[in-house]
């Protein structure tokens, strides 16, 4: 058994000790900015399969907001600040940008909770460097959402990539391990959110379970 299914404490724990959980609590509805009709096809595919993972699936629209789970796609920070409206999504649109440019940033993630601690909007900002350029787009896209379908801490996957590329086929999957701790993270007898790292041995003992189902078919 993986340490990460022993002990999932430290994927929500941030660098100053508290434990912050959260799941989104309603269909995630993707809408894409910056990209051809045809990347559009294959990000969304990945979307959708990597939503899949929890036992959701991508609904045509959110009632409240439309879409929830934006993405949008640059080559220069500069280009996002000419977006209509995009500024209003952001506390600080201005001091966001500056900061992205003066850290020679990629990419940068943000969320929007609703009052039951619940994530209902993820927004994704992504400047296509030379590091994201040589991504396959379904590598990219499986990984952007996976980060984005919890409040994982930060920097936790800095080290390890909770991705895998299958040699034989060349599919990108997620690794077995965290599919299994997001696959759990979803289970409905579990809250929307949690502040408490007792939460963590709810998470674990339902991660194990279901690794072990998994490996028991195969």
């Amino acid at each position: 058994m993986t340490t990460v299914l022993q002990d999932p404490a430290p994927l929500f724990t941030d660098p100053d000790g508290s434990y912050r959980f959260a799941r989104w609590g309603r269909p995630v509805v993707p809408v894409v900015f910056g990209v051809d009709d045809d990347t559009l096809t294959h990000l969304k595919d990945a979307i959708a399969r990597t939503v899949a993972i929890t036992g959701g699936r991508l609904e045509e629209t959110d009632p409240e907001l439309g879409a929830n789970f934006m993405w949008f796609f640059c080559q220069e920070w500069e280009e996002l600040e000419a977006v209509p409206n995009l500024d209003q999504l952001f506390p600080d649109f201005t001091g966001l940008m500056a900061y992205l440019k003066s850290d020679d940033a990629n990419q940068y993630r943000s969320f929007a909770f609703d009052a039951d601690g619940a994530i209902k909007m993820g927004i994704l900002l992504l400047r296509m460097d030379e590091t994201l350029s040589k991504m396959p787009i379904q590598t990219l896209a499986t990984s952007e959402t996976f980060q984005s379908l919890l409040l994982w801490a930060d920097g936790i996957f800095a080290e390890e990539s909770p991705i895998a590329l299958i040699r034989e086929n060349g599919i990108c999957i997620v690794k077995p391990e965290y599919a299994a701790v997001l696959r759990s993270a979803y289970d409905p007898t579990l809250p929307v959110a949690a502040d408490d790292a007792s939460h963590a041995l709810r998470l674990a003992a339902r991660a194990q379970v279901l690794l072990r189902d998994l490996d028991d078919e195969t």
